[in-house]
């Protein structure tokens, strides 16, 4: 049942189940307790499955496309009023999400 929940939620878990009270958990979240409570009793809903795959934004599928073309990383930038690091993350952030839909499948 763990694997289907956030890892915030599997933390508040864990941390109740080794006898954390409700309060010391919100303090180290940084949270209200009744936002923990909340949490806590959300764990039980079921839920319908795995989360849903991640879709490229149209700025990563832009970025990929001229990047193909042969554009730059500072000519990008200019394009979307952005930096080249900036355009660097998202280009990486792409590729890595089409590493990810290689290895488990396509998007549904």
């Amino acid at each position: 049942m763990t694997e289907m929940l956030r890892p915030v939620e599997r933390r508040v878990l864990t941390m109740r189940d080794e006898g954390v009270t409700i309060e010391e958990i919100a303090r180290r979240f940084r949270r209200s307790p009744a936002l923990v409570a909340r949490i806590i009793e959300w764990t039980e809903i079921p839920r319908s499955g795995l989360p849903v795959k991640r879709t490229p934004r149209a700025i990563e599928q832009r970025v990929l496309t001229l990047r193909a073309s042969g554009e730059s990383h500072e000519q990008i930038g200019q394009r979307f009023h952005r930096s080249a690091r900036f355009i660097r993350q998202v280009e990486g952030l792409a590729h890595f999400q089409r590493g990810l839909e290689l290895l488990t499948g396509p998007a549904e």
